[in-house]
């Protein structure tokens, strides 16, 4: 249980707020490259700001406040030039860098252009990688845009996957290391939803975490299990600090305001080895729904059943009402940390994990469950019966939605059809766990 104090000092991300200023020191990925393939400009909101990214016609993207500061048009009718983008209103140009480049009637009364060189509106800095854009928003000089290993995997297809989750970001990445969720949300409710009788899966044993420098590993044992499994000796990683790495995917949790958060995907399936050579020629990005046709919440695949959790806690969970108990261990640990270093920065100190060496900033190592076999490749049938990877050939389970087109891509890259299933048996599902079994 934590004081409303304490739990606003989590939860609240605006300008000039200690949490919000302290996220603003890391890289976020906002958007997907190829969302940029048909249209140059998007409204979009991050961390209480209201904001258009665009891509300009030099191929630069730009990150910029929304409204012009002219007559408070809004730029997300701009239009992208060379370098940078323009008021749809009244043609003032603003760069990159935020500076404003062009008043067309201002500097024709006023050749020497004093207005133009004291306009200024707010710019942050984006960079392309792995099909995703990121953006930096705090102070300067930014740090190294990660390099994680995975984004360098090869012989296989990446897709990004995004949904605006309508509750505050903590409580998202508070399932990141909350290893327990997952025997029953992942596997006991879609067993439930199922057969109103079934049986309920061997339940977890005992849990482990540990901090290292990009975050926190947490490790589990479940009934059936023994210490062996790779689930207890390698683990997950728990992402500083705002993600989560799964060996295959990445998750983040991107604050929209206090209480809307962006769930952003970024899923690698290699293909089988019969496939193989590989190069895929685009990255897709979809948007998944929350809802079906009928307004109903979806519930039948993993990231649909955490968003169903998460929500459901309220926009802003109260943490005055919780009765934690031993599997939260992790969430206390987590929490702990955040406290720590608001108070350490606000002092000074380098926020915690930050890269800030080029040299040490390649095919950055992550811990991970199936590290050997993203790298050397699988056949098909090796693949297929592959605990953690395996249910990914057959179907995408991890948030529903996915377009026609990006199903059919995927299946030409693997070989194969998909199934189509309504709801998906993932680790754990079974009567008995194997020592080599692993998470969906």
């Amino acid at each position: 249980m934590l004081s409303q104090e304490k739990n606003k000092l989590l939860t609240e991300v605006g300008p000039g707020t200690p949490m919000g200023d302290y996220l603003r020191r890391y890289w976020h990925p906002v958007a997907g490259v190829s969302e940029f393939d048909d249209k140059a400009v998007r409204p979009i909101r991050l961390f209480g700001e209201d904001l258009v990214l665009y891509k300009d016609l030099s191929g630069n993207y730009g990150l910029v406040q929304r409204r012009c500061p002219h007559r408070n048009a809004d730029l997300a009718f701009g239009i992208v030039e060379q370098c940078g983008l323009r008021c749809a209103y009244h043609g003032w140009e603003f760069g990159r860098d935020g500076a404003c480049t062009h008043q067309p009637f201002e500097e024709i009364v006023d050749p020497s252009a004093r207005l133009r060189q004291k306009t200024r509106i707010t710019a942050y800095e984006v960079r392309p990688k792995a099909g995703l854009l990121w953006a930096y928003m705090g102070p300067l000089p930014a740090p190294e845009l990660p390099d994680w290993e995975p984004f360098s995997y090869e012989h296989g297809f990446a897709q990004v996957v995004m949904a605006e989750i309508p509750c505050n970001w903590f409580q998202c990445q508070e399932n990141s290391i909350d290893p327990v969720h997952f025997e029953w949300t992942h596997n006991n409710w879609t067993a439930r939803q199922q057969d109103a009788e079934a049986g309920y899966v061997p339940t977890h044993l005992k849990t482990a975490y540990e901090e290292f420098e990009h975050g926190f590993v947490y490790k589990r044992l479940r009934a059936a299990e023994t210490e062996d499994n790779v689930m207890w000796t390698v683990g997950r990683v728990t992402l500083w600090p705002n993600g989560f790495y799964l060996g295959h995917h990445f998750e983040w949790r991107v604050p929209i305001d206090d209480e809307n958060t962006l769930s952003v995907f970024w899923v690698f399936n290699r293909v089988p080895k019969e496939q193989e050579p590989y190069v895929q020629s685009r990255i897709p990005t979809w948007y998944g729904p929350l809802y079906d046709d009928n307004g109903d919440w979806i519930t039948s695949h993993v990231a649909n059943q955490d968003f169903a959790a998460w929500v459901g806690q309220g926009r802003i969970t109260d943490r005055t009402k919780e009765t934690l108990g031993a599997s939260d261990r992790g969430v206390v640990m987590l929490r702990r940390r955040f406290f720590e270093e608001l108070e350490a920065v606000a002092g000074g100190a380098t926020p915690k994990g930050l890269i800030t060496d080029p040299a040490k900033n390649e095919r950055v190592f992550l811990p991970s469950a199936c590290r050997e076999e993203m790298l050397t490749g699988l056949t098909r049938e090796a693949l297929s019966a592959h605990p953690l990877l395996g249910p990914y050939l057959h179907d995408f389970l991890g948030q529903a939605g996915q377009p026609d087109d990006v199903r059919e891509a995927y299946e030409q890259a693997v070989g194969q059809k998909m199934r189509g299933a309504k709801f998906f048996t993932v680790h754990g599902a079974g009567k008995a766990q194997g020592k080599q079994e692993r998470d969906a």
